[in-house]
């Protein structure tokens, strides 16, 4: 039994550092620019419900880095993100109603969405501008 609870402790204690390494491969890999190898290390974690991960596949889908452009996919990961409170997914889910990629237009979700990300990031709310990739935000009105 003493045997068996110090390999749990173990493990316990070292699986952190693995699981860490690995995702900073995958920041490696993409910012290397191999795509490829970085999605398949962020899709790993993705799938394990790792929120940052799930961010990552989805602006990959999104710009179609290591993968083909699908803004449903994006949409689908960025949810996932935004689900468990990631401020990237809410950014980004905002985006994407306000222009219609992946998902019909709908401005009364984009503002949504944005409330959302600005109540946890104040600096987007500061702002008309993300500071992520400076596309402008708050209007979502037709123009006539």
């Amino acid at each position: 039994m003493r045997t068996l609870l110090a390999v749990l402790t173990a493990l316990m204690l070292f699986a952190t550092p693995v699981v860490a390494g690995d995702m900073e491969d995958g920041f490696a890999a993409y910012e290397a620019g191999d795509h490829q190898k970085a999605f398949r290390l962020f899709k790993a974690f993705a799938e394990q419900g790792h929120a940052e991960a799930q961010y990552n596949l989805g602006w990959m889908y999104s710009k179609g880095e290591g993968v083909l452009e699908d803004d449903v996919k994006a949409v689908y990961w960025y949810r996932k993100a935004a689900d468990q409170g990631f401020v990237g997914g809410h950014d980004s889910l905002e985006w994407m109603y306000k222009e219609g990629e992946g998902v019909p237009q709908d401005y009364v979700q984009a503002s949504a969405w944005f409330s959302i990300a600005a109540a946890q990031w104040p600096e987007l709310s500061q702002s008309s501008r993300s500071p992520s990739d400076g596309r402008k935000y708050r209007c979502y009105c037709p123009k006539p």
